[in-house]
């Protein structure tokens, strides 16, 4: 099994524009989404999280000693599902991006992140490394599509009717 080198969010909007696009436009609809972190006894944890794309990068801000940010801190690996809304449009499919939160401690990134954002102070902040990036959407009411975006890999579509 080989390793994948994890790229940030421009490394992925350069090796694949298109899916970025709409992976950010599916982030964007709603404002609170799930991300799922690992417990200090490996099980999984979700909590509601906000995410930003500001210069390049995928942000993942949150309140100081939340568990998800100690979480993070313990083991970096993480997945982030877009929300899927009601569930009668999911325009866009629906998404999720798996990788590693890198927690950013230098207070000239955290100030420029916080002059875009204005979160509350103080604040926990990674930035996030991609391993994967996965959209599963419905094409021409007949098929169901899995797109699959690995560092390093060609895109891969799966159809399914």
């Amino acid at each position: 099994m080989t390793s994948v080198t994890p790229v940030n969010w421009a490394g992925f909007a350069t090796a694949e524009p298109a899916l970025a696009r709409t992976v950010e436009a599916r982030f964007g609809a709603y404002r609170h989404h799930v991300l799922a972190t690992l417990r200090k006894d490996g099980s999984p944890r979700t909590s509601g999280l906000e995410v930003r794309f500001v210069g390049g990068e995928l942000w993942l801000g949150m309140m100081p000693d939340s568990l998800k940010a100690l979480d993070l801190r313990r083991d970096p690996r993480f997945t982030l599902q877009a929300n899927p809304g009601d569930g009668t449009g999911m325009g866009g499919g629906d998404v999720r991006i798996g990788g590693r939160a890198v927690e950013v401690d230098d207070p000239e990134a955290k100030a420029g992140y916080a002059k875009e954002v204005e979160p509350p102070e103080p604040f926990h902040l990674f930035r996030t490394e991609l391993t994967e990036v996965v959209r599963t959407h419905i094409e021409d009411d007949e098929y169901l599509v899995v797109d699959t975006w690995q560092p390093g890999k060609p895109l891969r579509t799966l159809r399914r009717t």
